[in-house]
């Protein structure tokens, strides 16, 4: 399976490398028989609100939108776009009293098992999808720090930073960043 990333926000100071590494870790082990392509778009709120109301009629910004244009019935064949909003998981984790890298591992999470055919439509398919989704967050949490996934600035930044001034960070990457399996 093709994956890739494109950041086009700066709610959350995300390690590229690491949620590349992290989510093709899960691919491999969780969702191996996946074929396809799979692009994950990290987006502001704004965006994200804007993506909700046109595709799905459901005012303000939401956690993961999963669209799967190949629509495979066995669910193994994939043209997948998932947006995955860090801000929400940012809002979310304080609610949850989580890291915001943990939540948003777990939008990540969310938005394949949607393409497998899990949904949570109903309060039964919503815990099917939850213990699915717990499972692979405990065994990704045992093999590796998921709070890695928050990229800190380099120390020479933080050393020429003006005094009572706050760090710049570096405009979001809008490449695509494929890897292939």
């Amino acid at each position: 399976m093709e994956i890739s990333f494109k950041n086009s926000q700066r709610d959350c100071h995300v390690d590229g490398r690491f949620l590349r590494k992290t989510i093709q870790t899960v691919i491999n082990t969780e969702f191996a028989d996946f074929q396809g392509e799979c692009c994950f778009h990290l987006v502001t709120k704004k965006h994200m609100a804007a993506v909700n109301q046109k595709f799905l009629n459901h005012q303000g910004p939401t956690d993961v939108i999963t669209f799967d244009l190949a629509e495979d019935p066995d669910h193994k064949i994939f043209l997948a776009q998932l947006y995955i909003c860090p801000g929400v998981a940012r809002v979310q984790a304080k609610k949850f009293e989580t890291t915001w890298p943990d939540e948003l591992i777990r939008y990540h999470v969310h938005a394949l098992l949607h393409l497998k055919g899990y949904d949570d439509q109903t309060p039964a398919a919503r815990r099917t999808i939850k213990r699915h989704e717990e499972r692979i967050m405990r065994w990704l949490r045992k093999s590796q720090n998921l709070n890695q996934l928050e990229r800190v600035p380099h120390p020479a930044d933080v050393q020429n930073a003006p005094p009572n001034k706050s760090v710049r960070t570096p405009k979001p990457s809008r490449q695509f960043i494929r890897i292939d399996r």
